[in-house]
């Protein structure tokens, strides 16, 4: 039995891009980057305004380039028929306690709160070094689209006490934590982040409960520079 796969490619000018949609990323980035910070480039931010100017396409897997596979993206592509109604991002937990220690002065004042507990129930925040983006539910959503305002983002920012330094992780996780509907959680299999940077900084008697991902691992993320193992198809 023969396939055929037909593949289109498209060259994409990011300067162009961004440039469409200036104003909404520069506002972004007060908040969630610094000046001179590795992602205080507008590249990090695109991906939350990729509906506005990616009109010709309906869904969009974005990835880091640090990333090996050892499974097939069709099934993570799958996961885009997993969305509830008003899911309209894809994206895994960060799999170290950032947003425990980000977080750390509304946590003092909220003992109760779920922001930045670890998984299962814990607000954990995201990691985007893969995104599903539906984006024609990203053009439909009232509730997506209300949250791109520099009001907003301010108001949450305030209310949080939070000050960002990751690009566009940072704001998923912000407007997640009163929009968690918005989200379609990854398995952590499918972005197995490899840094372990928090383990020796402060968090190491919790860090397992961020860091632990059973099953066979489809996608290794060898973030914070960290070496991605030989896998069996390289030996």
């Amino acid at each position: 039995m023969k396939f055929v796969i037909s593949l289109q490619v498209s060259r994409l000018d990011i300067d162009s891009l961004v440039k469409q949609v200036h104003e909404t990323v520069s506002e972004m980035q007060k908040y969630f980057t610094s000046s001179g910070a590795y992602y205080s480039d507008a590249l990090f931010f695109l991906s939350l305004v990729s509906h506005r100017v990616l009109p010709q396409f309906k869904r969009l897997i974005m990835m880091d380039c640090d990333l090996k596979f050892d499974g097939d993206i069709y099934e993570l592509y799958k996961h885009f028929s997993q969305f509830t109604e008003d899911n309209v991002i894809g994206i895994a937990r960060e799999a170290q306690p950032v947003y425990m220690h980000t977080f750390n002065m509304y946590r003092n004042k909220n003992k109760d709160t779920r922001v930045g507990n670890p998984p299962p129930d814990g607000l954990t925040g995201f990691n985007s070094g893969v995104l599903l983006l539906d984006l024609d539910k990203m053009r439909k959503s009232k509730s997506y689209n209300s949250l791109l305002t520099a009001e907003t983002v301010k108001a949450l920012t305030e209310k949080f006490m939070f000050k960002g330094h990751l690009g566009d992780q940072d704001f998923y996780t912000l407007i997640a934590l009163e929009h968690e509907e918005l989200f379609h959680i990854l398995p952590c299999n499918w972005n197995r982040q490899l840094c372990t940077w928090w383990r020796e900084h402060g968090y190491k008697e919790v860090f397992d409960q961020f860091f632990s991902c059973d099953g066979h691992i489809n996608i290794y993320h060898g973030n914070c520079n960290t070496e991605i193992p030989k896998l069996d198809w390289e030996k």
